[in-house]
């Protein structure tokens, strides 16, 4: 008979949510920093679930603990146990604590499985993942996305398997779990050099910046240098886990950094105030415009929801729009508080007027110039980096001349979805992915993409293997796909942090006016070498040093990876809640190009898949819901037949509740997954609930 688990009995759930809600606010190492995924689960709900479903309750175990104080005393331990895992500080375990915090879980989970097996767990940590591992224990997630549950469970030393149709959630996979364990230990190819490394200055630097330590945020001095690159030698050090797979990634996008400058850097230049040295722009503000209806004004009218760049106090900030008549055109001057209050914007949801004759248009009219080619795009401020604040600037004929300039070679294919609801932009004649770049930044994303090819020969020249190069290159090309989200047309500038927000702050592209277009080459936030930084610090933050975890690309509905009985932890997607097909094509069509040739088997089409994708989308399938609902049973009733009856399953499930009506009989989602759930054959045992801003999800036990 098997033992009832943690899980079926009792959780720490305030201590959960806690550190669940906590996450939201960690951004240097966490794994979600390494590429975009749309509603991943934090990893700490992850990691306190996967626990509790292998580890014994003390209830099923009277020989040890027979009377009911010992068993809940037994049950505190646990849930103190947890409370610490799940904190964040635990995950580092370049920390002696958090060593001793995971290897205390992970003997846990070892004693649950022998006690079964009537064997001894080992306590020292090198053979408890070896027991673990011989032990053939894996927990399998058939819906992985962001790869939240695959992790966890390498993480506490189990067997992680993942699934996805998505080849970019597949290609994430294989970057948190699959690549790490294959490297680790392994000194880098080229630790030191004239440039391109952080040494321990840098990075110490690096951390006080991103942190908003005053000694290094607003130090001129340590941000030069920061940026520059010194001579480092790291010869001797002790590159534990990925470490040295890290500092590979940091060397050579360094390296691509300072080539693409030298051939691109003529396009973004610096800003001179009178009287002061020159800056370096963080962005460049527009406007779409289109011509007025007004047959005697004749301007190309702008539209902008805002006239505000920065909300900040002592640093406020808006750009006016000045009419010149004989020139039949609107400039912009940047001015602050003190020379007036901000002008409402000229377009909404309604309409748009114009700025020169106070015209209005429907939006309508919007559309139709829009779709006509007729929308441009005019520069409306220039925000650089300034002593302490941001600085906001005219725009300048030199800057609107360098950004006319450019001229792509090249710019990826393939249409956008026509999804009126998650993709605004195509009822404007935005229809193309490509379309959602400028032409200067269409210029830089090639030439990264380019720089790619070429810093994967220099590192086989300098010593690299092909399994090794083509794993760097795989983080590299995450760095790509970070900038296409932070260098897009689609990116807004948010006045309340004086900051770029990239194309995603929502699972959806919408229509956008006033768009920031940022420079790779700042020091700013969205900079390349912040996406080079924040993805290397990711791969040293993963447990390379757990035992190994297995990818692969899988529709769950026809193929389960699940040959030895696993235990089953997967949050199934939700109806039409998010298009991750869709979404996942903007960085597709980029990332493709890059890693077909690594990856042949998941980018073999031209865009990701979409007619097996579990989805009820009614502009793509017949029947619909019909469709998803008889696709998640086949799904559950597969995992049903294959997975573990000696540990209980569990399912995120985070579906908003929309209730329909027919014939008298109200049905919901939650409805349909408990009915699918029962008839695949499962047994509910269990639910609780976890909240915070922006997520909730609960945990069903089977």
């Amino acid at each position: 008979m098997n033992r009832k688990k943690l899980i079926e009995v009792d959780l720490p759930l305030a201590d959960i949510n806690r550190e669940a809600a906590r996450e939201r606010f960690i951004h240097h190492g966490h794994p979600f920093t390494l590429h975009l995924w749309w509603s991943r689960k934090p990893l700490a709900a992850c990691r306190a679930v996967i626990f509790a479903s292998l580890v014994d309750d003390p209830s099923s175990c009277p020989d040890e603990f027979p009377s009911a104080a010992e068993q809940a005393a037994e049950r505190k331990r646990l849930h103190d146990i947890i409370s610490e895992l799940v904190k964040w500080e635990s995950t580092d375990e370049s920390r002696p604590e958090a060593r001793e915090i995971m290897n205390e879980a992970r003997y846990e989970i070892a004693r649950s499985v022998a006690r079964a097996r009537g064997e001894r767990a080992p306590s020292a940590p090198a053979e408890l993942l070896r027991y673990l591992d011989e032990q053939a224990l894996s927990i399998y997630d058939p819906f992985a996305g962001g790869g939240s549950i695959p992790l966890e469970a390498q993480r506490l030393g189990l067997r992680a398997v993942g699934t996805d149709l998505n080849p970019v959630a597949v290609l994430i996979n294989k970057a948190l779990i699959e690549l790490p364990p294959k490297f680790a230990g392994r000194p880098p190819v080229n630790p030191g050099g004239e440039s391109g490394l952080f040494n321990a200055k840098e990075t110490e630097f690096f951390n006080a910046k991103t942190q908003g330590r005053k000694d290094a945020k607003n130090n001129p001095e340590k941000n030069q240098e920061f940026q520059r690159g010194s001579a480092a030698s790291l010869q001797g050090v002790d590159f534990n886990g990925a470490a040295g797979l890290a500092a590979d990634i940091r060397y050579y996008g360094r390296w691509m950094r300072e080539e693409a400058f030298k051939r691109i850097g003529h396009l973004y230049p610096k800003v001179r105030r009178k009287g002061s040295l020159s800056h370096t722009v963080v962005a460049w503000l527009w406007a779409r415009t289109v011509p007025c209806p007004n047959p005697a004004c004749g301007v190309p009218m702008p539209l902008t929801t805002t006239f505000q760049l920065s909300k900040k106090a002592k640093n406020q900030h808006w750009t006016r729009p000045v009419v010149e008549r004989a020139e039949k055109r609107i400039s912009f001057v940047v001015q602050d508080h003190d020379d007036g209050v901000p002008q409402t914007g000229t377009v909404n949801r309604n309409g748009a007027f114009c700025a020169a004759c106070g015209g209005t248009a429907r939006l309508e009219y919007v559309r139709e110039q829009a779709r006509a080619g007729n929308m441009g795009e005019q520069m409306t401020a220039i925000v650089a980096e300034g002593d302490r604040k941001r600085l906001f600037l005219s725009p300048t004929e030199e800057h609107i001349k360098a950004s006319l300039s450019a001229a792509p070679s090249w710019h990826p294919n393939g249409r956008m979805p026509n999804r009126t609801r998650d993709f605004t932009p195509s009822g404007y004649g935005i229809t193309h992915w490509h379309q959602l770049f400028t032409e200067r930044q269409l210029v830089a994303l090639t030439t990264f993409s380019d720089l790619l090819a070429e810093a994967r020969t220099l590192m086989t020249k300098q010593g690299a293997d092909e399994d090794y190069a083509n794993a760097v290159c795989t983080y590299l090309a995450f760095a790509v796909g970070r900038e296409a989200d932070m260098c897009s047309s689609f990116d807004r500038w948010q006045s309340s942090g004086n900051k770029v927000v990239g194309v995603f702050s929502r699972q959806a592209i919408p229509m956008v006016w006033n768009f920031s277009e940022s420079n790779p080459f700042s020091d700013s936030a969205g900079n390349w070498m912040a996406h080079i930084e924040r993805i290397a610090r990711v791969v040293e933050c993963l447990p390379a040093n757990a035992n190994g975890g297995e990818v692969y690309q899988a529709d769950a509905s026809t193929t389960i990876h699940a040959q030895r009985g696993p235990v089953i932890v997967t949050d199934p997607p939700y109806y039409d809640n998010i298009a991750y097909a869709d979404l996942s094509d903007f960085f597709y069509v980029w990332i493709r190009p890059l890693l077909r040739d690594t990856y042949p088997e998941l980018f073999a089409g031209m865009t990701t898949p979409k007619e097996e994708e579990m989805i009820a989308e009614p502009q793509r399938f017949d029947e619909p819901r019909q469709r998803f609902e008889e696709l998640l049973h086949k799904t559950l009733k597969r995992i049903r037949e294959r997975c573990t009856d000696e540990f209980p399953s569990s399912i995120f499930y985070a579906y908003k509740q929309q209730e329909e009506q027919s014939a008298g009989t109200t049905s919901t989602g939650w409805e349909t997954m408990l009915t699918a759930l029962v008839d695949a054959g499962f047994q509910i045992v269990g639910m609780a609930h976890a909240y915070r801003k922006g997520y909730q999800a609960t945990f069903t036990w089977l």
